[in-house]
């Protein structure tokens, strides 16, 4: 059995690109499955990175705002230089 990790995210700004969250210590990342639109949302990098290299399976259950979606890591963008995940894709269980 997999563990279940809670993140706390955000819906993601629009007014900052991708490195400029970077740089901010956000991670963009996009939860999306069936039944739904793709949501666009911004999670804390160090904790993302903590959990997700203890557990590269886990469950994450990601709370925006009043809203919960219980999701897997189905893509980690991850820059091989120095091992930093630039964009995270999480689809729906």
């Amino acid at each position: 059995m997999s563990e279940t990790i809670k993140l706390k995210a955000e819906d993601r700004a629009e007014n900052k690109n991708p490195r400029q969250l970077r740089s901010e210590g956000l991670l963009p990342a996009t939860i999306y499955g069936k039944g739904m639109d793709s949501k666009s949302i911004q999670i804390n990098a160090h904790e993302f990175n903590m959990a997700f290299k203890n557990a590269k399976d886990a469950t994450y259950e990601i709370s925006v705002g009043k809203e919960k979606f219980s999701t897997k890591v189905q893509e980690a963008q991850i820059q091989y230089s120095n091992n930093a995940v630039l964009n995270v894709e999480f689809k729906l269980v």
